[in-house]
């Protein structure tokens, strides 16, 4: 077992909620600040799975990729929250 690797999963997951909070904050919308956060678990999952290849990491990579596919196409819609609201062609209000 490796400890670099879990090492690295955990400073991509601080890295995650940072880069998260940023965006959050520049962009205003939770919708872009989740997806940032979520492709960050998932790189971190990856990483905790070549380091510790059991089944806990599986499945834990599993449920992160698995959330992310679910979740990916609500957070790349179009955004409504500092720019107005979407009418149904996407487009945001002025």
């Amino acid at each position: 077992m490796s400890t670099w690797p879990q090492t690295a999963a955990v400073l991509v997951a601080v890295l995650g909620a940072v880069a998260a909070a940023a965006a959050w904050r520049l962009t205003r919308t939770v919708r872009r600040a989740l997806a940032v956060l979520l492709d960050f678990l998932t790189a971190a999952a990856l990483l905790r799975l070549a380091g510790q290849p059991s089944w806990y990491a599986v499945a834990l990579a599993a449920a992160v990729v698995a959330l992310r596919g679910i979740l990916g196409p609500a957070l790349a819609g179009p955004d409504r929250g500092a720019r107005g609201r979407a009418d149904s062609c996407g487009r945001a209000g002025r």
